[in-house]
């Protein structure tokens, strides 16, 4: 108080402290003034729940939260929950004239729900726009963006813009198509093949919500196995979503479906489809006419009604994780739908990740395998090439094609096309024991060891996690003190294909150029991981060269991800009793070419994830990766208030991107220098971890924080 009210313990009228005090507390327990809702313009409001709930498409962190706004009374029967509107925002006090606040600029948004008053105590503006009376934002999936959105530390508004499409006005007049009866329960089919296959299908048709860890028999019938589960699903009165890779792969899913149930049981969703099309679709979904949705990850958001199975097909590619933030993968998003709509849950492919492997371990998911005898039948012969080979046989390592790749190529074209699979350029060599090839790495952290000036000896080792140096690097394994960097990929195998085999002839699949199938006459098929097309009848053989080149990238999952596209290239070839044989040029006795050999995905994922659980790396840990210029992520990582148990890595140097390249997802501006710290946390910490790094980017964006700064919750490359 000042002296100009009174001097002493009195307050203005001489009242005593104990008197001012209980005024003071007796104010603060009334109860707040609600504001009555009045509109810039004057228009009449709405009669009854005249406060709409906005949330604004702003996408800041800082403005993560709904805004209440006045409904005029022409609006009343068009402004229900869900709807697009357009809102003024930006309009500060300043701009109050009578009662009424006025300006700003237009903005889209949703409207959550409505009111009979609001919160906030002063003025508030109208409506000014219904976009679109169609309801397209119901609970279910604002309730799943809320939770994406906080497990990944971004905005309600940018998970919105993934799960929403664009509005078509020629779609949304268009009626969509009544619903069509329940078809009857499907056979077990092929299914049969596995143990607990024909029991899942039967779960899914009465009704149940088993969870499972599916590991797929290589072949074509993956394919049709996806939609015996989506019809046994469908024949409970319920919903089904599946979420594949790329086109390729719900197109063939989409022809399963098609010839097990018929036109019109359920929609695709791809990019491909063109935006009036997939958001015609996507409005059959919403509307229930259609309750089975096939697509790529934008689908993981398709708000199918009464969900009774979400399903995912290879969850360790690559296209799986959205680019666009708040980056989620497509296997969280669905976790999150089977714990939210209690539904049955699939995670299918013919290899197995280290994050299905851990759903598996606890108890979360059932596993569904096949007995070793119907592996045995369905795969093909898998051999070896390994550095043993490759030096007594010197010509054919300088060609790279060693003799017995050659001959199993020979043999092959005898009788039908060969699969030629070849690492992508710019696969990245990292360092390893120049003895038993285990990988190197730091003795802090675990983190990978790079030769940053190029040279392979041990005594410039730098680590790519925490940039602790290493001077005294030796094999954990072998005790040897030598290393060597990874071999990297070919770049002319179909030229010296074609020399080697003139007659046959050569084709090529990959980034420009991708084939969907081949025919079943004699040719080199030459294919980038991943780009591999389907052969009529399959693979006579199958050549996957400079595995170390896979084996060897600088990334934690780089093991896992190598047999995963060796599997996948090796399941379109014919099983052993037809003749179909693979020969991997690796080494024999690495951890990847054995489980290849062995046809044993699930074993090397286990294994995989009882080192990662000792060493701390996801999925056993949570990460995020933070990246920025380096003062500006010094202050951030002093300023963000970190769970106790964090464990901060770094920051290192990030390669720097040169002006007029192509740039990664998520690598700095061309020609800037940026640094990454990599945060790790333990099991239960994750929760914490993502709301600390969004409360510090949400203060930082309101104080106007300059450059930016890149949070990442469960980078998928780490090094």
């Amino acid at each position: 108080m000042s002296s100009e009210n009174g001097t002493g313990g009195g307050g203005a009228d001489g009242a005593p402290p104990e008197q001012l005090a209980f005024i003071r507390e007796s104010v603060r327990k009334a109860k707040e003034p609600r504001a009555k809702p009045r509109t810039w313009r004057g228009a009449a409001l709405a009669p009854t729940l005249p406060v709409a709930r906005v949330l604004v498409d702003k996408g800041v962190l800082h403005l993560d939260r709904y805004f209440d706004y006045a409904v005029p009374a022409e609006l009343d029967a068009d402004a229900q929950p869900g709807v697009r509107v357009r809102v003024r925002f930006g309009a500060g006090r300043h701009r109050v004239r009578e009662g009424r606040r006025e300006g700003g600029g237009l903005i889209d948004g949703f409207l959550i729900e409505r009111l009979p008053e609001s919160d906030y105590s002063g003025p508030l503006a109208a409506l000014a726009q219904v976009v679109s009376p169609e309801p397209v934002l119901g609970p279910e999936l604002l309730g799943l963006a809320r939770a994406v959105a906080d497990r990944y530390a971004g905005s309600l508004a940018d998970v919105l813009q993934l799960a929403v499409p664009p509005r078509s006005a020629r779609a949304e007049q268009r009626p969509s198509p009544a619903p069509l009866p329940l078809p009857p329960a499907p056979e077990a089919g092929s299914w049969a093949r596995y143990e607990r296959g024909a029991a899942f299908l039967e779960a899914l048709a009465a009704g149940n919500a088993p969870r499972a860890v599916w590991n797929a028999l290589p072949g074509p019938q993956w394919s049709e196995e996806l939609a015996r589960a989506v019809a046994a699903t469908l024949a409970s009165g319920r919903g089904a979503l599946v979420v594949l890779p790329d086109g390729r792969a719900v197109a063939r899913v989409d022809a399963a479906l098609t010839a097990l149930l018929g036109e019109g049981r359920h929609a695709v969703l791809t990019a491909d489809a063109g935006p009036e099309k997939r958001y015609r679709e996507w409005l059959a979904v919403r509307r229930g006419s259609v309750r089975a949705v096939l697509g790529t990850r934008a689908a993981m958001f398709a708000p199918v009604q009464d969900l009774g199975l979400v399903a995912l097909w290879d969850d360790g590619d690559d296209s799986h994780s959205e680019q666009h933030a708040p980056q989620p993968h497509a296997r969280e998003v669905l976790l999150l739908r089977a714990a939210q709509d209690r539904c049955a849950f699939l995670l299918g492919g013919f290899s197995c990740t280290v994050e299905a492997a851990q759903l598996v371990e606890s108890g979360w998911a059932r596993p569904i395998v096949a007995v070793r005898d119907q592996v045995r039948a369905a795969a093909p012969l898998v051999r070896t090439v390994g550095d043993a080979d490759l030096a007594r046989d010197e010509a054919a390592r300088a060609a790279r094609l060693p003799t017995l790749a050659w001959q199993v190529a020979r043999e092959g074209l005898r009788h039908g096309p060969v699969l030629v699979q070849v690492p992508r350029r710019g696969y990245v060599p990292r360092m390893a024991c120049a003895q038993c090839r285990e990988p190197a790495r730091c003795r802090h952290c675990a983190g990978p060891l790079e030769a940053r000036d190029g040279a392979a000896g041990a005594g410039s080792l730098w680590c790519g996690w925490c940039g602790r140096e290493e001077t005294a690097w030796h094999c954990p394994e072998c005790g040897s003190f030598r290393l060597r960097a990874q071999v990297v990929g070919a770049r002319r195998t179909a030229e010296e294909l074609g020399r080697a085999f003139p007659a046959v002839p050569v084709r090529t699949s990959g980034r420009e150029h991708v084939l969907d199938t081949v025919p079943e006459t004699p040719a080199l098929v030459v294919s980038t991981p991943g780009a591999e097309p389907v052969a009529e009848g399959g693979y006579a053989a199958a050549l996957l060269l400079d595995g170390w080149a896979m084996l060897g990238r600088p990334d934690l999952r780089a093991e896992e991800d190598a047999l995963r596209r060796w599997i996948a290239a090796a399941a379109l070839v014919r099983p052993q009793s037809a003749g179909g044989t693979v020969a991997v040029v690796a080494e024999p006795t690495a951890r990847p070419v054995q489980a290849l050999v062995r046809w044993d995905p699930v074993g090397h994922a286990v294994r995989e994830l009882a080192e990662r659980a000792e060493l701390g790396f996801p999925p056993v840990s949570r990460m995020a990766a933070v990246s920025a210029p380096g003062p500006v992520l010094a202050e951030f990582l002093g300023a963000v208030e970190l769970p106790r148990e964090a464990e901060v890595l770094g920051p290192v140097p990030l390669p720097v991107t040169a002006p007029g390249r192509p740039r990664r997802p998520g690598a700095p501006p061309p020609g800037e220098h940026w640094e990454r710290a990599l945060i790790r946390v333990p099991p239960g910490s994750g929760a914490a971890l993502a709301a600390a790094l969004k409360a510090a980017q949400a203060a930082r964006m309101a104080r106007g924080g300059g450059e930016a700064v890149r949070v990442r919750i469960d980078p998928p490359d780490i090094g």
